[in-house]
């Protein structure tokens, strides 16, 4: 396996932790290429990285799938529940039992007109997804819905266009109670009126990591809800495009991805994941 850290460097702490912040890019072969490479999530089950490859524009998302073997990537394919259309924004929850992912694909014999929320199902790591479910309203809507990510509280925290919102873009929460489905906006001390796409409660829900307007915020729960978000500092926060922000199973060490554009890298170009870390001794994402 080739991997390549680069870029490694120390500045003032971040809004998660007293330690300094590090931060540098993370190239790794066959993971890396000239498309567009972004959210990641990991399945401890099967050792396995689901990922999002797109142009090196940043379109035409689809999902990936690679397991790690002897420290070693397997090239990436389509995963086994993979359907027509755009497809992103994979998480995996239930240990390894539940993966929650965005799409366009048809729904009841229509088309997909939006990215709508759905979830594929399995027993354990051996056996093999089910087919995929969307989700009902009111969680799914007439708009687009993002990045849905279960919280350790028991809400489901996604992005959505749709009406009512504070901006063009909002982040809501989702909890189903005796099988109804109910839906909240986060309000004004996440949302504004800018576009907010996506968001992460912490394992331990102390705190969000968040993507508006294509930088990445934290913000702080308090007593009384989450506190003002905090963009985080120019290590993280570059000129450049950065998405897909997600906590490690700790909480200490973030990774997402970064547009670099046409810059010469070792391997690969264009999207690639970058790793903030809290902890620097977190062997944390796994098989790097």
């Amino acid at each position: 396996m080739a991997s390549f850290i680069l870029g490694a460097c120390t500045r003032a702490p971040p809004a998660v932790g007293p330690s300094p912040l590090q931060v540098s890019a993370l190239q790794q072969d066959p993971i890396s290429s000239r498309a567009f490479e972004s959210h990641a999530v990991f399945d401890v089950a099967d050792s396995a990285m689901y990922f999002v490859r797109s142009s090196p524009a940043f379109q035409g998302w689809r999902l990936q799938v690679s397991e790690c073997r002897d420290g070693v990537w397997s090239e990436p394919r389509a995963p086994t529940f993979a359907g027509e259309g755009l497809e992103a924004d994979p998480y995996i929850v239930d240990g390894g039992r539940s993966l929650y992912f965005i799409s366009t694909r048809a729904y009841q014999g229509k088309a997909g007109a939006d990215l709508d929320i759905w979830v594929t199902r399995r027993a354990n790591a051996t056996t093999p997804w089910g087919e995929p479910e969307r989700l009902p309203a009111p969680v799914n809507s007439d708009g687009a819905e993002w990045f849905p990510r279960p919280g350790p509280d028991g809400w489901l925290y996604f992005g959505s266009d749709r009406a009512g919102g504070l901006g063009g873009t909002d982040i809501y929460r989702a909890r189903q109670r005796a099988g109804v489905w109910t839906v909240e906006n986060l309000g004004s001390a996440v949302n504004s009126g800018a576009d907010e796409y996506e968001a992460e409660v912490s394992p331990d829900g102390s705190h969000m990591v968040m993507m508006a307007d294509g930088d990445i915020f934290m913000l702080r729960r308090t007593a009384s809800g989450w506190a003002a978000r905090t963009k985080l500092g120019a290590e993280v926060n570059t000129p450049a495009l950065e998405v897909g922000p997600t906590f490690s199973p700790t909480g200490r060490t973030i990774l997402f991805a970064r547009d670099f554009g046409t810059a010469t890298l070792p391997i690969g170009g264009s999207g690639e994941f970058v790793v903030a870390r809290i902890d620097t001794s977190e062997a944390w994402p796994p098989c790097s």
